[in-house]
């Protein structure tokens, strides 16, 4: 997860002002039906996804991918619970956010952030404008958070994001936060099997 201010150019900040989060009704982490999870609840992009929404203050409105293309799909691990994971994003103080958190124990999916806008994840302005974030709950020197259900889950969601986006099933477009350019990130870490995880995707 990067917290570091992760922000556009003034010149191209395009916020919404409210800054009210938009998620007081959403119940973090209940498996909730998606586009059910109170009166306040977004759409979802992702039918398996539950809508808990990050603060409008942390991501940039936009309408991809008219306005940017959308190439990779970045995997990141919270370092935090998934519970606390989502605080973080519905405090607008934090300036981050992630199209999709998905949870240790049973793969459950929310989505926090609209496809069509842009996520503060990657740490890099570029990427963020071109990609998907997918965060996982768990920590980088810790594999038992890994679970089957997580990446079961979690390709089922890459493989989906792929195809709708013509972005191709394979490592130089599905990618490590670690693996942006200009961060110090080091997620998803040493204990993430990519063979198994891309092998996942394409039979998804």
């Amino acid at each position: 997860m990067d917290r570091a201010r992760d922000l556009p150019h003034p010149s191209r900040r395009r916020l919404l002002q409210a800054g009210a989060l938009a998620a007081a009704a959403a119940v973090p982490g209940a498996l909730l039906p998606a586009g059910r999870a109170g009166a306040q609840a977004q759409a979802v992009d992702y039918p398996a996804a539950q809508s808990v929404p990050a603060s409008t203050s942390n991501y940039t409105v936009s309408n991809r991918p008219s306005t940017y293309p959308v190439d990779y799909v970045i995997i990141h691990v919270t370092q935090e619970t998934y519970a606390d994971a989502v605080k973080i994003f519905q405090n607008p103080a934090k300036q981050v956010s992630i199209h999709y958190l998905v949870r240790s124990a049973d793969g459950h999916i929310a989505q926090c952030v609209r496809e069509k806008n842009v996520a503060w994840h990657a740490g890099n302005w570029d990427y963020n404008t071109r990609s998907i974030g997918i965060e996982h709950e768990g920590w980088v020197d810790q594999p038992e958070y890994f679970t089957d259900a997580m990446y079961e889950q979690s390709a089922a969601l890459t493989a989906s994001v792929c195809a709708r986006y013509g972005i191709p099933m394979d490592r130089e477009h599905i990618i490590g936060h670690v693996e942006v350019p200009g961060t110090d990130h080091t997620d998803p870490g040493p204990y993430w099997d990519w063979s198994r995880y891309i092998r996942m995707v394409n039979f998804a």
